[in-house]
């Protein structure tokens, strides 16, 4: 098997390896591969009637208006944003009215496939005619366009129309501003009690492609970044090849990672030994290091964080051996406790400018960590335990680990991939309201996140970050390469707004507030609570009792319908109010 061979599948329910070998595109382009065109559309205010439509088509390079939509109430103007080969963005501006209802009609086979800061439906024979409603987030909507194959159509709009109804749901990060009352206090439904404390939180991450292609600068600051539809992980890991002139293959991935965010962490981690220093003599179907090579294996690791460090990479955790505890016929090696123990304490110190992890077990299986550290020396030689969630929760071991938590080792979930809503082709995983993928996201992906949380662990990372049931899209199963997707907003949910040194606190729960899965943070002045609500029911007017006056309050909510969109938050001195949708997962911050 070459190095850059995709390995079959894991042998766990739902659980993929196939590298991902497509390049992200960042090319800009002019809108319409160089047509300009304006639109002017009237139609009566308050009635939607569509009137005459006239289009005019010139060449140039600008990136011009698009369309004026007028009528009496209700103004709506078109104009086109960035291109891509597959893909063009169009931003539409609304005036005259408070809250509007627009129609775009696209011609086919143009779909559009992701729409921010509105409402959207579709109609018409082929679902080509898009109605747009306004949701809170202000008087400006976008959307993108997939070309399909037609790269001169342009979206029309039809109507706009004013009306007098808002939806509470938008997929924006724009903050709306909080309301401040002086009422007297309620009771309160979620109090954070920052006397208690648990970990203290190193982030929230995923894996570059480990057999296949590096992430492009662009899709890393996607996965990396804090802006506006950026997802903002923290830690990012990769592999450790046993063929050394393989290593440049991610450094620039790598670089980019650290440079997207602050304080991003890197976790390399090794599958298996050179063959030769292989009781099997090949790189897969596990086989066990031979001890008169542990010396080697040293060095061999200690090699990749000085090679990475020369190339401006601080690699800022090493582990000694992915899934010790399988060997699947790819990149393997098998080890016991004991010989994680022996090599770790007589050879975990010739690794340098970085941290030791064991023992990144199958299903977080303590029996593999508990010898090492319980030896002194061993223990002193390693600063993480780490370990996958592939059948932790059925074996028991989705909890705190006590033996860890004793000697101060921080825990991270470093690995696991769940994907059994839909198909590996089907398209249902680039459709942003899919209901089956959505479930999956809330009820197996965002409930281990907040499990991992409670279980005291600091760190949560999932398989690839670009993969088409992942938080960016590779461009199989008709996702888009580079977009966000709507795993990655809802993860989003912890790794943008929980940063690495925010330590967890407690807090308690009212009886009406008792179906809510909770968790509370404290750093940088502020206090996070990511809440997730995987109930049918709407919790309204929840109130959050902080410890300290508030001066400003945050909520994000992602939703099957929405993705980090703001939603409003009432202040009243040390209480914050706000609205839980059902079914979906928010991050409410709260600044002193």
């Amino acid at each position: 098997m070459s190095a850059s061979a995709p390995p079959p599948r894991h042998g766990q329910p739902a659980r993929r390896r196939a590298a991902v070998l497509a390049a992200g595109i960042t090319t800009t382009l002019t809108v319409g591969l160089g047509i300009a065109y304006t639109q002017t559309t009237d139609s009566a205010a308050g009635i939607g009637m569509a009137a005459t439509t006239t289009t005019t088509a010139t060449s140039t390079t600008a990136q011009t208006a698009a369309a004026a939509s007028t009528s009496t109430g209700c103004t709506a103007k078109l104009t086109p944003g960035k291109t891509w080969p597959d893909r063009y963005n169009s931003t539409v501006t609304i005036t005259g009215a408070g809250t509007w209802t627009a129609v775009i009609t696209m011609t086919a086979p143009q779909k559009v496939s992701t729409v921010w800061n509105g409402t959207a439906s579709w109609g018409g024979g082929s679902g080509d005619i898009m109605t747009v409603k306004s949701n809170g987030s202000g008087k400006t909507f976008g959307f993108t366009t997939q070309y399909n194959g037609n790269t001169t159509a342009q979206p029309k709009i039809t109507s706009c129309t004013a009306t007098t109804s808002t939806s509470t749901t938008s997929p924006t990060t724009t903050q709306k501003p909080a309301t401040t009352t002086t009422t007297p206090a309620a009771a309160a439904d979620l109090t954070v009690k920052t006397g208690t404390k648990y970990q203290t939180i190193d982030g929230f991450g995923s894996a570059v492609s480990i057999w296949g292609s590096a992430w492009s600068a662009a899709e890393t600051q996607t996965l990396f970044g804090t802006g506006a539809q950026q997802l903002g992980q923290s830690i990012v890991r990769t592999g450790i090849s046993p063929v050394p002139s393989e290593w440049a293959n991610q450094v620039s991935a790598l670089k980019s990672a650290e440079a997207s965010g602050s304080n991003v962490k890197i976790l390399a981690t090794p599958w298996t030994a050179p063959a030769a220093w292989k009781t099997n003599n090949s790189r897969i179907n596990g086989g066990k290091l031979k001890t008169e090579y542990y010396d080697d294996y040293a060095n061999h690791l200690n090699d990749y964080v000085s090679y990475m460090k020369s190339r401006g990479v601080s690699i800022d955790v090493v582990s000694i051996q992915n899934e010790p505890d399988w060997h699947p016929d790819y990149d393997a090696m098998d080890w016991s406790a004991t010989e994680l123990k022996n090599f770790v304490r007589d050879q975990g110190a010739k690794i340098k400018n970085t941290q030791l992890m064991v023992a990144e077990s199958l299903n977080m299986d303590d029996s593999l960590t508990d010898p090492l550290l319980k030896d002194a020396t061993a223990r002193n030689n390693i600063g993480y335990i780490g370990g996958h969630l592939y059948g932790a929760e059925d074996a028991g071991h989705l909890k705190a680990y006590g033996l860890a938590d004793q000697y101060q080792k921080p825990v991270w979930m470093t690995e696991w991939n769940y994907h059994k809503a839909a198909s590996d082709t089907s398209t249902a995983w680039s459709q942003p309201g899919n209901q089956a993928v959505w479930d999956e996201t809330l009820d197996d992906v965002m409930r281990t996140v907040h499990k991992s949380m409670e279980a005291n662990w600091s760190a949560y990372i999932w398989w690839y970050g670009k993969r088409y049931y992942s938080f960016i899209g590779d461009g199989n199963a008709g996702t888009t390469t580079g977009a966000p997707l709507k795993r990655g907003y809802a993860f989003s949910q912890y790794a943008k707004y929980v940063r690495p040194g925010d330590q967890r606190v407690a807090v308690s729960q009212s009886s009406k507030a008792s179906a809510l899965e909770v968790t509370a943070y404290q750093g940088s002045g502020k206090i996070k609570l990511v809440i997730l609500n995987r109930s049918t029911k709407a919790i309204s007017n929840a109130v959050i009792q902080a410890p300290q006056t508030v001066s400003k309050a945050e909520d994000y909510l992602t939703s099957r319908t929405a993705n980090a969109a703001s939603q409003t938050a009432g202040i009243n001195g040390q209480q914050v109010t706000v609205d839980v949708p059902a079914r979906s997962i928010s991050t409410v911050i709260l600044s002193q």
